[in-house]
């Protein structure tokens, strides 16, 4: 009996490590005071966006209110969100960035 109890244990050992972590998007979220520019500083420095992308994700945040900007595993898409938040303030704009689960 103990060996079949070991057994499934293991098996779903194996189950859980197949299962791939739950992802978050982390969206920006349009304002009307944070310069465009800013924003595409920030898409270049914390989501590693060329300036192409970043000024395409831009202007997706300024015409439809919000676009995605990545999406990471909960414990990444919540320090990114910290980063912009936080950089955003230090440089005194309204700037707001949420996660969503996907």
């Amino acid at each position: 009996m103990a060996g079949k109890h070991h057994g499934s244990t293991l098996l779903e050992a194996q189950k859980s490590k197949v299962k791939p972590p739950r992802m978050y998007q982390v969206i920006l979220l349009n304002d009307d005071f944070t310069p465009m520019d800013f924003v595409v500083v920030v898409l270049e420095q914390f989501f590693s966006k060329t300036r192409e992308q970043a000024t395409q994700v831009m202007l997706k945040v300024h015409t439809e209110g919000r676009a995605v900007c990545g999406v990471y595993p909960r414990d990444i898409a919540e320090t990114k969100v910290e980063q912009v938040v936080g950089f955003a303030r230090a440089h005194q704009h309204p700037l707001r960035c949420v996660m969503e689960g996907t």
